[in-house]
C-alpha cells in the first residue's frame, strides 16, 4: 500500500510540473515577510521584462498590488476576460483564480504587490495553460 501511495504522490507531483507554464522575464525582490495569526504577509516588487509574463497560477490568498511603471495586462483562465492596468492602478487578486499576468509594452513593467495567505502556503501555485492561445 506504501509502494502505491508514492507512485500516486509522485505522479500527482510530476505530471503537475510537466504541465505548468514558466514565468518568463520576471525577478522579484522581497521587502518584507511576517505572519500574525493564521496569516503570512509578504511584499514583493515585481518587475516584468517587456513581452515577458508571471505564466499561468493562482494566489491561495489575497493579492494586493499597485502598478508603479508600466502596464500590465492579466488574462482569467477563460482566455477572453482581460484587465488592463496603468502606472497608479491598483489590483486585487481573489484566491484561487487561474490568471497569468503579461506584459505587453515595450518597458518593464514594476509591481509594488502585497500578499495575505493562509500560513504556511506558497505565494503562488503554477497551473498549466487553461486553453489560451497564448503561452
Amino acid at each position: 500500500m506504501r509502494i502505491v501511495s508514492a507512485v500516486v504522490a509522485a505522479l500527482l507531483l510530476f505530471s503537475g510540473v510537466a504541465s505548468a507554464t514558466p514565468s518568463r522575464g520576471v525577478t522579484a525582490k522581497d521587502i518584507a515577510k511576517w505572519s500574525v495569526g493564521d496569516k503570512d504577509y509578504a511584499v514583493r516588487e515585481i518587475t516584468v521584462a517587456a513581452g515577458g509574463s508571471t505564466g499561468w497560477h493562482h494566489h491561495d490568498g489575497t493579492l494586493y498590488a499597485v502598478v508603479k511603471k508600466g502596464v500590465l495586462t492579466r488574462t482569467m483562465s477563460d482566455c477572453t476576460t482581460n484587465f488592463v492596468h496603468h502606472r497608479g492602478d491598483t489590483v486585487i487578486e481573489e484566491p484561487a483564480h487561474v490568471h497569468i499576468g503579461r506584459n505587453l509594452g515595450t518597458e518593464p513593467m514594476v509591481l509594488e504587490v502585497l500578499y495575505v495567505n493562509p500560513k504556511g502556503t506558497p505565494l503562488s501555485r503554477d497551473e498549466p495553460n487553461p486553453g489560451c492561445s497564448f503561452e
